[in-house]
């Protein structure tokens, strides 16, 4: 075993014994800090919410800047009976693989004297909101080029395989509540029954028709009314809804209707309906620079017959937020074939952790790749 891969894989092991829940990621970040400082990175830690930059090479001349964002959070579940924080989605993973490109690119200093290299570790992804704090913090302003490496479950990728592109789709959450007064099951005339009132919604929301040939669903995932009394009409009532659309145009049309059907709900019945959570994450918007990028370096490193092409997915990140409020980004995303199973966010995922290394070998390739277009020019 390599050096680097020796590092590599202890580092993993860290993580992934030390994980952390969104926007807790304290230890985490500091953990991280450290390792970027004493590779010489230059490092920007933030006040107010967890997360670490550090940049290494060249930021003057003219030099182009090109980001690696890792995310750092995990998830909350339940695992073996007990409900803690795991990494199931691979964000373990993720930061190992941009922390061992910057201990490879630290080997190659004719590289780090062309271009700047940005490593972001990114809280909160799971949440949807860490890129947008991010984005808020300035962090990617002077940033030309951004890329991003996910690990993919065996269904989308083999283990060994590399796409240059993960396009996921839009993700949202509408949930409200409906609000009047319980009344007695003899009378049903002195109230409104918000269970009826609820299944008037959710049949209403199957009948949203998109164009056929975009992906995408509404489906309400939590219907909570009534109580032990079974004599009692229920005026209350908590619904939620998971949406989803491969295009962003797609899921604003998506929104708006299951928005027309709450209003027409509250006209019809007459009752008050409260929207108490209305959030999402954006579709990917795949820049084909980038994207190009990436395809020649996984061809460069593990071979053209292990290239894939883009994964098309409903899942979502919020790594796409950084270009749809930073347009002149450049990013594409690299889904990463490593044998994971049974599949992401289950409490017993595991991968094939030598697949790492080739996600160090694309992002450094990458890397390479930039460097050799300035001395093109």
């Amino acid at each position: 075993m390599t050096e680097l891969k020796s590092r590599v894989m202890e580092t993993f092991e860290h993580f992934h014994a030390y994980p952390e829940l969104s926007w807790e990621e304290k230890e985490t970040t500091k953990t991280v800090a450290e390792l970027l400082a004493e590779a010489g990175c230059r490092i920007r830690t933030f006040e107010d919410c967890t997360g670490v930059i550090g940049d290494i090479g060249n930021f003057s001349d003219g030099a182009p800047v090109i980001a690696v964002r890792a995310d750092m959070d995990a998830l909350y579940q339940e695992v073996q009976g007990e409900m803690r924080a795991n990494h199931s989605c691979g964000h373990d993973a993720h930061m190992t693989m941009v922390l061992g490109t910057m201990w490879k690119l630290r080997q190659q200093p004719e590289l780090l004297e062309k271009v700047g290299v940005r490593f972001i570790f990114q809280p909160a992804e799971e949440v949807g909101t860490g890129a947008l704090k991010l984005v808020e913090k300035g962090v990617v302003d002077d940033v030309d080029y951004y890329y991003g490496i996910h690990l993919r479950p065996h269904q989308e990728t083999s283990d060994g395989k590399a796409a240059p592109a993960i396009v996921h789709g839009a993700t949202g959450a509408i949930a409200f509540e409906i609000r009047g007064d319980d009344a007695h099951g003899a009378r049903p005339h002195l109230t409104h029954n918000a269970v009826e009132i609820g299944t008037y919604l959710v049949n209403a929301f199957h009948t949203i028709h998109l164009d056929p040939n975009v992906p995408h669903t509404a489906k309400v995932t939590r219907f909570l009314a009534g109580g032990r009394n079974i004599n009692i009409i229920p005026g209350n009532a908590s619904v939620a809804l998971d949406i989803r659309a491969q295009t962003n145009e797609a899921m604003t049309q998506l929104r708006s209707r299951i928005l027309e059907i709450i209003q027409s709900a509250r006209d019809l019945f007459n009752v008050e309906i409260n929207i108490t959570d209305d959030f999402g994450i954006a579709a990917a918007e795949v820049h084909p620079d980038a994207e190009e990028v990436a395809r020649q370096a996984i061809v460069r490193t593990i071979g053209e017959n292990n290239l894939t092409e883009p994964i098309i997915t409903p899942g979502g990140d919020d790594f796409h937020f950084y270009t749809i409020k930073r347009p002149h980004l450049k990013a594409t995303m690299v889904g990463l074939g490593c044998g994971l199973a049974p599949g992401l966010h289950h409490p017993d995922m595991t991968f094939n952790r030598e697949a790492m290394m080739n996600g160090i070998e694309i992002l450094s390739e990458i890397i390479a790749i930039h460097a050799e277009r300035v001395k093109e020019s």
